[in-house]
């Protein structure tokens, strides 16, 4: 019964509707979020059949099989471990109703398709994740010049060891300094939240 008032409340149909914040308590996605770690909804697309919510860390998809059944799967797509990429934005035609908004996150591709009245406010989920992209592609170049950099630094000080004595010793104290440079490098250029990127491209 509550779904089904929900449903008519924001105006549900195939078709995706972008749900305002102070409704976001009559979505389900709400329900699994983590808000014990500070995740926070910042987007969240909804039509009769599936929720698509959009956090801080992560995408949540809960996938119904129709509008008359209870039954969803939840998939979460942590943009830590599920980069994003191919985002595009389809604007509606003249005879058009809806817009579309496709992206990939990790190696699942969505296509969603909005009713054209959101299009200002999928403007903005777009930019996000156009940010997000670029973020990920640039610190993912930056991290492989470090372990580039690394392993040069590593095989020239092996050359001038190996010449001097107790090279165990020496060894193990250049592992050492090497794990902590890159275990500093990836904690540097490894975002597992952005929720400064929606906070610039999205007006709640």
């Amino acid at each position: 019964m509550f779904g089904k008032v929900a449903s008519d409340l924001l105006g549900l149909s195939d078709v995706g509707a972008v749900i305002k914040p102070q409704d976001y308590d009559k979505v389900d996605a709400d329900d699994y979020i983590m808000h014990e770690d500070q995740e926070k909804i910042y987007f969240l697309i909804k039509s009769k059949t599936d929720e698509y919510c959009f956090t801080n860390k992560a995408l949540l998809h809960l996938d119904g099989t129709s509008a008359v059944s209870k039954k969803r799967t939840l998939r979460r797509y942590s943009y830590y471990t599920n980069k994003i990429s191919g985002v595009t934005l389809e604007t509606a035609g003249t005879v058009d109703l809806d817009v579309e908004i496709k992206f990939t996150i990790g190696s699942e591709v969505f296509s969603i398709d909005v009713h054209k009245k959101h299009l200002e406010e999928l403007k903005d989920l777009y930019k996000s994740l156009i940010r997000i992209q670029e973020m990920s592609f640039e610190n993912e170049i930056t991290l492989d010049f470090a372990q580039q950099s690394l392993n040069m630094a590593s095989t020239t000080l092996s050359r001038v060891s190996s010449q001097e004595t107790q090279l165990v010793d020496q060894f193990k104290e250049i592992n050492k300094v090497a794990f902590n440079w890159l275990v500093q490098t990836k904690n540097q250029y490894t975002v597992k939240d952005y929720g400064f990127v929606f906070d610039k491209y999205i007006n709640n």
